[in-house]
């Protein structure tokens, strides 16, 4: 090995070292201080700021299904959220989780609400209807018999959102034809394709066929 290279070789293995050991005392500095370190500014920052701080939570009353339930969560979480994963009402399903599908539609003072798209506090206090809150007992609401009836589904999964969304269709006096219940219905959709027989469903509830 000639003298120039043993001289490289030498400097590389030297600053390797240097950067190492540079590495190290910077280490225990920052832990001696308390995790403080300093920006290119020269400014301190807590080596905690790395980390998003906590999301805040609120107490939450929520009137579902007739029920009044209270519940604590972050000011993040979705009505969806809350009441498949803190109420255990499951049958409000999560599909596109950006308000496109319909599946997580429920029913909020009356009014058709994809439940993704709103938070559970914005909630609060306000009366809030799931597809587990539309039968009486063993009574099935007019639309659910009307979709068995009709065969209007398949996979079942967009099912619930279906069905509260036709809830409301009808009471908006959406359904007076099949046009306009395609139309008033376009917010949920169906990837099984059951759309005739969903429009049948719909239009049979609203003519007081649904048994």
């Amino acid at each position: 090995m000639s003298d120039t290279e043993e001289h490289d070789r030498s400097a590389d293995e030297h600053s390797r070292r240097s950067v190492l050991k540079a590495g190290a005392v910077g280490a225990v500095a920052v832990a001696a201080s308390g995790g403080m370190t300093t920006t290119a500014a020269g400014g301190p920052v807590g080596a905690e700021t790395a980390l998003p701080p906590p999301a805040s939570t609120a107490d939450v009353t929520l009137h579902v299904n007739g029920v009044e339930r209270h519940v604590a969560v972050e000011s993040r979480v979705t009505l969806l959220d809350a009441l498949r994963e803190r109420l255990g009402l499951t049958g409000t399903k999560k599909g596109c989780d950006r308000g496109e599908c319909g599946a997580c539609t429920v029913l909020i003072e009356g009014e058709r609400v994809k439940s993704c798209m709103t938070l559970a506090v914005m909630e609060d206090g306000r009366e809030i209807t799931t597809i587990e809150g539309l039968a009486r007992g063993d009574e099935l609401h007019p639309v659910q018999a009307a979709f068995i009836r009709r065969d209007a589904f398949q996979c079942g999964f967009c099912t619930s959102g279906q069905i509260m969304s036709a809830v409301a269709c009808v009471r908006e006096g959406h359904a007076g034809s099949d046009t306009e219940v395609r139309e008033w219905m376009s917010g949920n959709l169906c990837r099984c394709g059951c759309y005739p027989n969903i429009v049948d469903a719909v239009r049979d509830a609203a003519k007081g066929r649904g048994k």
